[in-house]
Formats: C-alpha cells, structure tokens, sequence
C-alpha cells in the first residue's frame, strides 16, 4: 500500500470521532458562541498535531462580531508557501444540531455542515497529521485557516483572506469535493444586491394619484432585471425577494428586492453590475426613488494558467494513489474567489466526496475519506518539493 494512504487510514478513526462532535456544535453564520466553541475544537487537534495557532476576532460592516479566524501553521525545510482554506460556519439556525444529530448510515455520514466544510476542514487537519506522520515537511511553511462567515460572503475575513493570499504560493480549499467526485478548479463571481424603493402612500379608493407605487416600480424593475439573463454567456441575475407595501387600499409607499448576481467572467461581472446600477438609478414609477446596496461583491475565479497546472499536478498525484482525479467549474463561489483574486494559484474541492449541501439531506461520502486525505496530502508535498504552479 501507498505510504499517504496507509497514513491516511491510520487517521481514519480520530477523523470519525472529531467529525462526530465538530458536528453537534451548531455554528451557523452569525452563532458566535458556536462559531468559537468548535474553532476551540480546531484549535486544540492542531495544536496536538504540532501547528502554531493564531486566532483573529472579525466583524461585520456595523461592528457586530462574527467569530474568530483560526490560523494554524509548521514550518517546514523548503520554500513553497501553501495553505489549505475551509470554514467553519454552516447555514444552518440554532438547533439543528440537536434536532438532526450527527449520523451514519450505509457508509455515509449526516448532519449540519457534514459536507460544507466541516469534513473539508478536518481532511486539511488529517493530511497535515498525515505528513508529519510521514516526516514529510519539503514544503516553506503550511497553513490552515478556518473563517467562520463564509456563508455570508467573508464579510469579515476578506481582508485577512486577500492577505493570506498574496502570500501563498498555492492556495488548496477544503470544500468537499462535488458528488460525483470532482475537483473544482473555476467558479462563478457573486454579488448580493438589495434595492430599496420609497414612493409615496395614498388612499388607493380616495386619491390613489396623490400616491407613488413602490410595489409597481418593483414590479417593473424586476421584469427589466430578469431580461438581463442571457445578454453575456453564463451571467444570471435572479430577483429572490420582493417585499412591498403593507395594505391593499394603500398606495405601497416602501418596497425591498433582494438579487443575486452570478458571472464567470470578471469583464461579464462589471458589465452586468453596472447595466443593473443603471436600471437602478432610472425612474420607472414618477415620485419613486430606488437605492442599490451591493453587498460582499466577489469576483469570478477565471481559470488560468496558474490553475491549470495545479489541477494537472493534482491529477499525477491521484494517478500514482489509484484515485482518479477531474475537475469542473462551479456556479457557486466560495473564499476560493477572494484568494485567486490576491494572487495565489487555487485548487478548491479538496475535501471528502459529499452532496445535498445547504439541506437536510447534506452527506458525506466515508469511503472518500482516505483516498482524498492521502490525495491532499500528496498534492501538499509535490507543491511543496516542485516548481510553483503560478510560474
């Protein structure tokens, strides 16, 4: 057997158990109590396993805490500066934890954040173990970094993020790998919009011409933003909410729409997000005034030469274990974004195999687990022993 994955299945039974209890702590977006009772948990494995750890309190935009960073690092006896990037964070509300426990049935595992990432992040923790195991170390120095808001858009970790990317050589992300076992090498660029609408309330039987329809130009503006699907290849703009007005005798005086907007390309990005301002800023109601708030924009991640040749590196790697290895580009973005965008060459979907994120029916693939283990784990170190992918 292949020393990475006789290191790897060693590692199996501790990740079980760490997966079990990672599991039944609820750290939803925003539960900063949760969020840094299982970064505690990180803290204390990587700890035993040798790594230096920093923790980083973030914020949002109103000053509002959201967690801690984890940032745990070794040293090593090259000069390839890798970290692998996961979260801890989930989408889930309080609760979740307790109402749909941690589970195993016919080799998958269930519960909240099973797959997104909380598997992720302990296969990244795993492969380190693996190394050391192995006194495989020719990398510069290895990093692993956990955010606890990645669902809502690194809103408080995109600096530290943008940071930790333009000083890495190779960035590998610990979301799981897709459901039918692909890497992910590409993904589209994000923003979340909200528009607010004021018009003017009026009786609706009396004088409804004294009134300005919020409601209607949020009506309007939606049809206008739904045509911009399929002006630029793979752009989508979908209005998700539309919150108006409060009486159907009352002229609507108010209106909210919340948009998501998705692109693969960064110049496809900027044109969409600037026609959207324009539609904006342009009255379709008299005496209805709209504003544009975009929230936690994050551009495409483009393949690129860099990428490539990582992917590439990834697939002689899993050649040499017997895992085979491909890759595809995905519609969602993760921090994956937010480091390509600093600089560094970005692999993502290096955790387990696992699907049905962001339900209750979210798994992960136990089988995968040592495979993908000893895969990253090997990756590590042919990134750490060759030349930089981004050269």
């Amino acid at each position: 057997m292949d020393p990475l994955l006789g290191a790897a299945g060693d590692r199996l039974s501790a990740y079980h158990d760490r997966l079990a209890r990672l599991v039944a702590v609820d750290s939803g977006s925003g539960q900063v109590d949760g969020l840094r009772e299982a970064a505690d948990l990180v803290q204390g494995w990587c700890l035993a396993a040798g790594l230096a750890v920093e923790r980083v309190p973030v914020a949002d935009q109103e000053g509002r805490p959201l967690g801690d960073v984890l940032v745990a690092r070794r040293r090593g006896t090259g000069t390839r500066r890798i970290l692998l990037a996961g979260h801890l964070d989930t989408v889930f509300p309080p609760g979740t934890a307790a109402a749909r426990p941690f589970r195993v049935h016919d080799g998958r595992a269930y519960g909240p954040g099973v797959s997104d990432d909380k598997g992720g992040v302990l296969a990244g923790l795993a492969a380190v173990e693996v190394l050391t195991a192995l006194d495989r170390h020719r990398y510069g120095e290895l990093a692993l970094v956990c955010t606890p808001d990645e669902e809502i858009g690194s809103v408080g970790s995109r600096s530290l993020l943008r940071t930790l990317g333009a000083e890495t050589d190779v960035a590998l992300c610990l979301e799981c790998a897709r459901d039918n076992g692909d890497l992910v090498s590409a993904r589209k660029g994000v923003a979340d919009l909200a528009v607010t609408l004021r018009g003017r309330a009026a009786h609706a039987g009396i004088e409804p011409e004294r009134g300005a329809n919020a409601l209607l130009a949020a009506a309007r503006l939606t049809v206008a933003l739904d045509q911009l699907n399929g002006r630029w290849p793979g752009v989508t703009v979908n209005v998700g909410a539309l919150e108006a007005g409060g009486r159907p005798n009352v002229v609507a005086d108010r209106a909210r729409m919340l948009v998501d907007l998705r692109a693969w390309r960064t110049g496809e990005y900027e044109a969409a997000l600037a026609e959207i301002r324009r539609l904006v800023a342009e009255p379709v109601v008299s005496g209805v005034h709209a504003e544009l708030t975009v929230h936690a924009p994050t551009p495409p991640w483009e393949p690129g030469p860099a990428g490539r040749r990582l992917a590439e590196l990834a697939a002689k790697v899993g050649a040499g274990l017997g895992v085979p290895v491909s890759h595809t580009a995905t519609g969602g973005c993760a921090d994956a974004n937010l480091l390509a965008e600093a600089g560094a060459a970005v692999l993502d979907g290096l955790g387990p195999i696992g699907g049905a994120d962001h339900s209750p029916g979210e798994w992960l693939d136990l089988d995968s687990v040592v495979p993908r283990v000893a895969l990253l784990a090997g990756l590590i170190d042919a990134v750490g022993t060759g030349d930089r992918p981004g050269t």
